[in-house]
């Protein structure tokens, strides 16, 4: 086409008509990238969309789960709570129980102490009440005989001094 110019000024049809075609070929091109570079950008913003709507998805996802977890683990802690403080009344009401018998028994021991206490010293009573009757007798048979004893001795010294020879 740039030889065929100088031999005519005007460009013929055919020519003008190519170029039109060529324009437009080159502007549907030009229109097709512009297309596909929007159509590009339209899907890289739903990917990135996706992505993040996904990303957040999982984060939903993983929320729930471990809330579900959190509820399981609860409930579970919570029978075990419930197991251990059945447990644990039971333990007490067994030691109360324990507690309650050796109380008794204390109590029947100072009764049994204080009834042998009494016993003891009701004995100690009548025993000082012998010995010190047994001492008095023991003092009067001890006067009587220093008695009969003074009164031999007596007779024994009027009998030296009033009859001087006398001796049996």
């Amino acid at each position: 086409p740039a030889m065929a110019r100088p031999r005519s000024a005007a460009p013929t049809s055919a020519e003008a008509e190519l170029l039109l075609l060529q324009r437009q070929a080159l502007a549907e091109e030009e229109e097709a990238k512009a297309k596909r570079a929007l159509l590009t950008r339209f899907l890289q913003e739903k990917l990135s969309r996706e992505e993040q709507s996904s990303t957040w998805g999982l984060h939903r996802v993983h929320t729930l789960w471990r809330s579900a977890q959190r509820k399981a683990k609860d409930q579970e802690l919570r029978q075990d709570i419930e197991i251990l403080s059945q447990t644990f009344t039971r333990v007490m009401d067994c030691k109360d129980g324990t507690i309650e018998a050796l109380v008794t028994e204390l109590k029947e021991a100072e009764e049994q102490q204080n009834r042998a206490l009494c016993s003891h010293l009701h004995l100690t009573d009548q025993l000082l009440h012998l010995q010190r009757c047994r001492l008095g007798y023991l003092e009067q048979g001890f006067s009587a005989q220093v008695g009969a004893l003074k009164a031999e001795f007596e007779a024994e010294r009027c009998g030296i001094s009033g009859g001087g020879g006398e001796r049996g």
